[in-house]
């Protein structure tokens, strides 16, 4: 089970619904599609932060599994940057850190000026006032 926030370039939408329908357009235009474009670099910018900020070091050490600092890892997909299609980004956490992970996730976003939409609540992140 994962939790899921997409974070686009653009003007924040004025509320929920607005974002949700723009969300939707992303999606199918950018993330819906067999072949995706390379993210925007605002977008690749924001995903190596991320992985700067939960960087999960592959081990060196011959006594640690490779699985081991897999599970470490907050992200249920691999390779976060394919996640990332020209002005957005759908980023995959695993339920147990969701808390955590997506309350950070959020406000790096909004640090950089970007859009941070939860897609299970159909809300935006953060709401208004929760900065």
């Amino acid at each position: 089970m994962s939790y899921d926030l997409a974070v686009w370039e653009g003007d924040r939408p004025s509320d929920d619904a607005a974002a949700a329908a723009l969300f939707e357009q992303l999606y199918e235009k950018y993330l819906d599609k067999e072949y995706r474009v390379p993210p925007t670099p605002r977008i690749r910018a924001y995903v190596e932060a991320l992985l700067e900020r939960w960087h999960i070091e592959e081990a060196d050490d011959e006594d640690v599994d490779d699985d081991d600092w897999e599970d470490d890892s907050p992200w249920s997909t691999g390779g976060l940057m394919n996640s990332a299609s020209g002005p957005i980004v759908y980023l995959a956490m695993v339920f147990s850190r969701c808390e955590e992970v997506s309350a950070g996730a959020a406000r790096m976003a909004a640090d950089r000026g970007l859009v941070c939409f939860d897609p299970q609540m159909s809300r935006l992140r953060p709401a208004a006032g929760e900065r």
